[in-house]
């Protein structure tokens, strides 16, 4: 989708509708037609990336999922993250003002801008936790967040998230 691709590379202020519709081959009253606006897109889009991590997820884990499970889960995660790049951006300025134009129905249904997709995934289990849930999944978010600053890493970044999620695992989890 052009919309997911433009908002990956450029950012949502960035990413002009007229550019879009020219880029799909479509006018600008089609797109009007589809959407109300630009934000309503934004929307679609950020479903179409949540219903891709719900499927990933619903086709990695069992239904008694193991650690070794939930960190192949969440390394799969993870490369969506840095694939999209559009999740990473959830604590940027530019991702507020998406949010703030936003439809408020929109915003009450979407798991994709709260924590609760990744805290139901990894605690809805028959594994026990080591530690308070916030903390854990404080771990896990700092975890994901290596995403936002993979440049500045210095060493591949993926490996570097990987060898983390490792190490601690059997700190979060009996």
């Amino acid at each position: 989708m052009e919309a997911e691709k433009s908002w990956a590379s450029y950012g949502y202020k960035k990413t002009n509708v007229g550019e879009l519709c020219t880029k799909a081959g479509i006018s600008k009253g089609a797109f009007y037609l589809f959407f109300n606006s630009k934000e309503s897109l934004f929307c679609s889009v950020l479903d179409t990336i949540q219903e891709r991590l719900i499927h990933l997820v619903n086709q990695t884990l069992s239904k008694t999922p193991t650690k070794e499970d939930i960190c192949l889960m969440l390394k799969q995660v993870y490369l969506e993250y840095d694939q999209t790049n559009i999740l990473s951006q959830r604590n940027s300025s530019e991702f507020t003002t998406f949010l703030n134009r936003a439809p408020q129905e929109w915003k009450e249904k979407s798991q994709i801008i709260n924590d609760d997709f990744i805290s139901a995934t990894n605690f809805n289990s028959n594994l026990q936790l080591k530690m308070d849930k916030q903390k854990a999944m404080g771990i896990f978010n700092a975890l994901l967040s290596i995403v936002t600053n993979k440049e500045t890493i210095g060493y591949d970044h993926f490996e570097v998230f990987d060898t983390l999620l490792e190490s601690v695992m059997d700190k979060i989890y009996e």
